[in-house]
């Protein structure tokens, strides 16, 4: 009895957090992009659809069975989102070439030319912030492979 009590906490541990990390880091992404005018690349965007996908994953863990295989995925997903960001770190770092070319973002509803020539250029090549000389792509990767393996952790735990 005592281990289904905890087999259940650690899966509700696994689905609190497949849902609040990838949440998060999604709300500072936006926040560095709509605040800061921390615009963001081609692999900046790819970094986010892994957490979309880790949200929609964990909420689906809360309402259907089997709930461990999908916080997993979930888990699973925010860590393909940290190696993304890997990736896209060591562009950032020059310890390999990038795959994408620069790229920029129209806003619904904008004129099209007007938002084209207008627009910031967004090199996926250079870190526009840093933390101690880790970049916002670099701390993706920390918090997302240390999340995911978490989630993984708690929610394959007995």
């Amino acid at each position: 009895m005592a281990e289904t009590r905890h087999s259940e906490r650690a899966l509700w541990i696994a689905q609190a957090l497949a849902v609040g990390v990838p949440a998060a880091l999604l709300g500072g992404a936006y926040v560095s992009q709509y605040v800061f005018d921390l615009y963001p690349c081609e692999m900046c965007w790819w970094q986010r659809y892994p957490h979309f996908v880790a949200i929609a994953l964990a909420m689906f863990s809360l309402f259907v069975a089997p709930k461990r295989l999908w916080v997993s995925l979930a888990g699973l997903a925010i860590i393909a989102s940290g190696f993304i960001g890997g990736f896209h770190a060591g562009v950032e770092y020059g310890w390999w070439e990038g795959i994408t070319q620069c790229a920029t973002v129209i806003e619904p509803g904008a004129d099209p030319m007007e938002a084209i020539l207008n627009a910031p250029l967004v090199r996926c090549d250079s870190a526009p912030w840093d933390l101690f000389g880790v970049s916002l792509a670099g701390y993706n990767f920390l918090i997302s492979c240390g999340a995911g393996l978490l989630v993984l952790w708690f929610a394959l735990k007995r």
